[in-house]
This record gives C-alpha cells, sequence and structure tokens, in this order.
C-alpha cells in the first residue's frame, strides 16, 4: 500500500504472480490471433504471469482477459515505448504481431510490413529477454524466422534452439483432414508435416501417418492440396474479413504449452516445427523436433518418403529457398 492510500493499486496486487509458473509475453495480443491465443494462455496452469504487448487496444485487451479466475497474473503494455518493460524477465516470447493475410494476397504480399515489425519486436527481445524461448508465428514464417534469427546474430544472442517458427496449424489441418477420410477421431491421428509454412513448402507426409494408414492417389493429393492451401480456405471463406484467426490461436496455444511443459522438465514431447536445420542443404526447414528446458534440443530426420513426397520436397526445397534468402537479404539491406 502506498503511503497515503486508502486502497491497494491494481498495479501493486499480486505482483509477484499468482502461482509458480513461466512468464510468457504475446506480442500482438490485440490482433485476430492475439485476442484468442491471449484467452488460451491466460488458462494455462503452466503460466504465472501473462504480459500482451501491442501498439493498439492492449488496456482493453488486458482488462478482458484479466477478469478471468485462472492463477496468471495479467499486464497490458501499450506502444514502442512500453516494448522493453513488456519483454523483460520473460521465458517464452510468442509473436503474432503483423497484417492478415486478405483475399487475394499471398504470404508473400504480406512481406515488407510484417519484416519490419518483426525486425523491431526481436531486437526488443534481444535487448530485455535473451535467453527466452521465441515462437514466431508472422508470416510469411519461411521468411520471418531468417529474419530473426540475422536480428539475434546481430545482437550477439543467437540461438538456434530458442528460435522456433510455429508450424502446429499445417499440423492440426492435416490430423483434421486425414481423420475425415479416414472416420476417426483427430485426437486420434498424427501426421508429420514437414518443409515450410505456406503454399507447395508445406509437406504432409502421409505414409507416416498414425494410426497407420494407407491412401489411394487420389486421397492423397486430395489431402496434401487441402493442407498446403487451409490457410487460403479460411482466408477466402471469411470474404475480406479475416485470416485463420481463431485455429491459429489454438495451434499456437498447442505449441505454446509443448514448450511450458518441456521447459518444466517433462521429457518426449515431439513437435513439428520450422527451425534453423541440417536435416536439408536449407538453413531451416520444418520438421520434427524434441522439445527440451533450452528448446528444440534435437532435430529428428525426415524418415523414409514415397515417391510422391520425394517429388513434393524437391519442389518444396525450391521455393523455400527463395523465401528464406529474401528474409537474409531484407536483413543485409
Amino acid at each position: 500500500m502506498e503511503e497515503g492510500a486508502s486502497a491497494l493499486r491494481l498495479v501493486v496486487c499480486r505482483a509477484k504472480g499468482g502461482a509458480p509458473g513461466f512468464k510468457v509475453a504475446i506480442l500482438g495480443a490485440a490482433g485476430g490471433i492475439g485476442q484468442p491465443l491471449s484467452l488460451l494462455m491466460k488458462m494455462n496452469p503452466l503460466v504465472s504471469v501473462l504480459h500482451l504487448y501491442d501498439v493498439v487496444n492492449t488496456p482493453g485487451v488486458t482488462a478482458d482477459v484479466s477478469h478471468m479466475d485462472t492463477s496468471a497474473v495479467v499486464r497490458g503494455f501499450l506502444g514502442a515505448q512500453q516494448l522493453d518493460a513488456a519483454l523483460t524477465g520473460m521465458d517464452l516470447v510468442i509473436i503474432p504481431a503483423g497484417l492478415p493475410r486478405k483475399p487475394g494476397m499471398t504470404r508473400d504480399d504480406l512481406f515488407n510490413k510484417n519484416a519490419g515489425i518483426v525486425r523491431t519486436l526481436c531486437e526488443g527481445v534481444a535487448r530485455c529477454c535473451p535467453n527466452a524461448i521465441v515462437n514466431l508465428i508472422s508470416n510469411p514464417v519461411n521468411s520471418t524466422v531468417p529474419i530473426a534469427a540475422e536480428v539475434f546474430k546481430k545482437a550477439g544472442t543467437y540461438d538456434p534452439k530458442r528460435l522456433l517458427g510455429v508450424t502446429t496449424l499445417d499440423v492440426a489441418r492435416a490430423n483434421t483432414f486425414v481423420a475425415e477420410v479416414l472416420g476417426v477421431d483427430p485426437r486420434d491421428v498424427s501426421v508429420p508435416v514437414v518443409g515450410g509454412h505456406a503454399g507447395i513448402t508445406i509437406l504432409p507426409l502421409l505414409s507416416q501417418v498414425t494410426p497407420p494408414s494407407s491412401f489411394t492417389q487420389d486421397e492423397t493429393r486430395y489431402l496434401t492440396d487441402r493442407i498446403q492451401n487451409g490457410g487460403t480456405e479460411v482466408v477466402e471463406a471469411k470474404a475480406g474479413s479475416g485470416s485463420a484467426t481463431l485455429s491459429m490461436a489454438f495451434a499456437a496455444s498447442k505449441f505454446a504449452d509443448a514448450c511450458l511443459r518441456a521447459m518444466r522438465g517433462e521429457a518426449g514431447i515431439v513437435e513439428c516445427s520450422y527451425v534453423a536445420s541440417e536435416v536439408t542443404e536449407l538453413p531451416f526447414f520444418a520438421t520434427k523436433v524434441r522439445l527440451g528446458r533450452g528448446g528444440a534440443e534435437e532435430i529428428l530426420p525426415l524418415g523414409p518418403l514415397n515417391d510422391f513426397e520425394r517429388a513434393g520436397l524437391e519442389a518444396a526445397k525450391k521455393e523455400l529457398g527463395e523465401s528464406i534468402q529474401k528474409g537474409i537479404a531484407f536483413m543485409s539491406k
């Protein structure tokens, strides 16, 4: 209580957090992905402090989410001048900030706007919480992850294990669409999705589906095409009102929870993620990774591919290589 004050100030109450756990920041918390993601992370029992940052509307989102009777303490931060305060001391930083995709736009159309946003936010991470694990959602992920890596290299804080591009939505879509074809519960299906996070760079490995399943050529083509174009399906269905926000928030929270459980010391957590990799000749590639206290502790191999998947891999690598170079070139200007 401040001297002379008649009541406790809200900013002082439970200042150290309501429960043991991790400190998580969401950058872009007032956006289409950020708002439902803030809701889901407030519900996560592993989160003790939740920092919500954006350049507009953060106070309202913070007030709204803070009324949920879960243990995480929520604090809001508004504008560039509060970025450092939002990031100081964080264990996990989730970045959905940026412009959404609209009908007719490719992910590359977003590049110029979102590249600058990601650079600024990652410079803040390098200054204020260089040891945090970063979950990067901002599109185009194929290019923004290389941008983030270059920012951290310039700052001398780069740890490739701690920079994770979130491709979980591709996996969620793959599990859902495959389950529809098989007539089973999507929660019982696991489809590895490798490559990148846009169009033909998204390569579902249907030959490695769990439970083991076989598909006709037509089913394989249908599933691959739908998984690769799942984002466009949502953009067109929303007819100009947005992109995949709710499913992306769900996927992001699922991946963040896996990271938090691994940071706590839980063993055997394997998720697909777009990371610095030597699985192919490309510097970044999405594959299964084993998560641990320090992030992506082990990058798992692709495993056996069939002819269809090998052809898809070659097409994916060509486009992915160009996207990676685009990100690196942006940072060398």
